[in-house]
Order: structure tokens, then sequence, then C-alpha cells
């Protein structure tokens, strides 16, 4: 993988081929409860995106998936341009290597160091 020169001041700086993070967002996205179908449904059409519930109020749970930060500030743009959407909010946030996620856990068989 080859890297390329960053610009300190860009906070989207994770231009490489290949992103070696994996991104997650919890987002709550409040809309028109006479769009709330239509809504959850572009939602979940949007890549990397996983709807988890809605209410009857007009709220729907969301998270959001990349490799990049940058793909999760244009996810969330998509989000605030879909019609009926009147706000979102960002409740979650997070971000780590991805390698050691693809790691074997070993199994504890001695339940003893099990807490």
């Amino acid at each position: 993988m080859e890297l390329k020169p960053v610009d300190i001041n860009d906070r989207y700086a994770d231009k490489t081929d290949e992103s070696c993070e994996f991104h997650i967002a919890g987002v709550v996205v409040f809309g028109r409860i006479e769009a709330l179908q239509r809504i959850t449904r572009a939602l979940a059409a949007l890549p990397g995106a996983q709807v988890h519930g809605s209410s009857a109020d007009g709220k729907i749970v969301l998270t959001l998936e990349s490799d990049r930060s940058a793909c999760v500030a244009e996810q969330l743009q998509a989000v605030q341009s879909i019609p009926d959407v009147i706000s979102t909010a960002l409740v979650y946030q997070h971000h780590e290597a991805a390698d050691p996620l693809t790691e074997d856990i070993d199994d504890e068989t001695d339940s003893s160091r099990v807490h």
C-alpha cells in the first residue's frame, strides 16, 4: 500500500488507496411521521447503513460503517439530504485499526479465569 502525502489541515486526511481502519457511527434520524416508511427504505439503501428500528414519533436508529472517516461524513450528508428528514443526531462514533478485528480470539476453557 503506497501512502499519499497528507495535508495536516485536512480533517478527512485518510486518503490511502486501502484503508486499514474501521469506522462506525450511531445516528438518530428524525423524520416526518407520514414519510417514515419511505425514509427508512432510503436509509437502508445507503451503502454501509443499517436501520435498527424506528418509533411512531419519527425517530429512526441507524448505524453507518465504512473504512474511512470521510465516507462516514459523506454518508451523514446523504442521510440529511433525504426528503422529509428533519434532523440527524450523531450519538456515537468509533474507529480503530482493522487488523485486530480479523485476529482469532483464543477459546478460554478455564472458567476460573473468566470474570
